[in-house]
């Protein structure tokens, strides 16, 4: 026991410092255990995806959280978002749980492609349309410490199997602000209010696709749609893989 877990160990220390030249080679001399099962072969293995926990409908059409059946939640109801829609096909939890995780805090990089293809999966059976791939940005401060956008890597993923361009630099994020996931409900609002911005013209007129890894009230998601909206985009969905189960709004 004690040597696997140093093996696996020592394989994700590679993988985090190797390029992605390097990949194909650790994958031979470490085989990706699956999240889940632990299976050797992927990191989410064909057996482990279906029993992901999936968002059951009905769902709200504009945040995408589960309903007792109307069109539209009270939340939405009452505070018109402007983004057109979120979906979220998961819940943050378990073997999904640990991967995102991982693959935002521990330098994993080489999980957005299988969580991108999570991603791919749900749009081939709830198609979205888009014109351009969009990743939620981070201030340069958490860019720095990080090294890495979560965020772009999902797009930049995803880009590549719908054939749509990855818009990286179109919006940014203009203040720093605290970790969504470290706040009450309430608070996330006011967080990430005014804290998106966007003066890429070239972008007016686009159908957006906005990625990010998880949603919780879809305040961040909505923050920048608004920044989006001011350059004339034609449409704004949200796509994360996963989001919370139970939160008060």
């Amino acid at each position: 026991m004690i040597l696997n877990e140093l093996w696996s160990l020592r394989s994700e220390a590679l993988r985090a410092s190797a390029g992605d030249w390097a990949r194909p080679i650790l994958d031979l001399l470490f085989p990706p255990r699956c999240f889940g099962c632990s299976t050797r072969g992927a990191w989410l293995c064909a057996d482990c995806v279906p029993q992901l926990p999936h968002v059951e409908h009905p769902i709200c059409q504009i945040c995408g959280y589960p309903t007792a059946g109307t069109k539209v939640c009270a939340f939405c109801y009452k505070t018109r978002p402007k983004i057109h829609g979120i979906r979220a096909p998961y819940y943050f939890e378990g073997a999904l749980r640990d991967a995102i995780h991982r693959f935002k805090y521990k330098h994993a990089k080489y999980l957005a492609e299988p969580l991108a293809h999570l991603l791919l999966n749900y749009l081939q059976a709830s198609p979205i349309d888009a014109d351009i791939v969009v990743p939620v940005p981070l201030h340069q401060t958490r860019l720095a410490e990080r090294g890495y956008n979560q965020s772009e890597l999902l797009a930049i993923e995803l880009g590549k199997a719908l054939n749509l361009p990855v818009v990286a630099r179109c919006v940014d994020r203009i203040r720093p602000t605290d970790s969504q996931m470290s706040l009450p409900a309430q608070r996330r609002i006011a967080n990430v209010r005014g804290a998106f911005y966007s003066v890429d013209k070239t972008i007016a007129g686009k159908k957006v696709l906005l990625i990010d890894d998880v949603c919780t009230t879809g305040a961040t998601l909505e923050s920048c749609t608004v920044a989006l909206q001011r350059v004339g985009v034609s449409s704004i969905w949200g796509l994360c893989i996963a989001r919370a189960r139970f939160y008060l709004r």
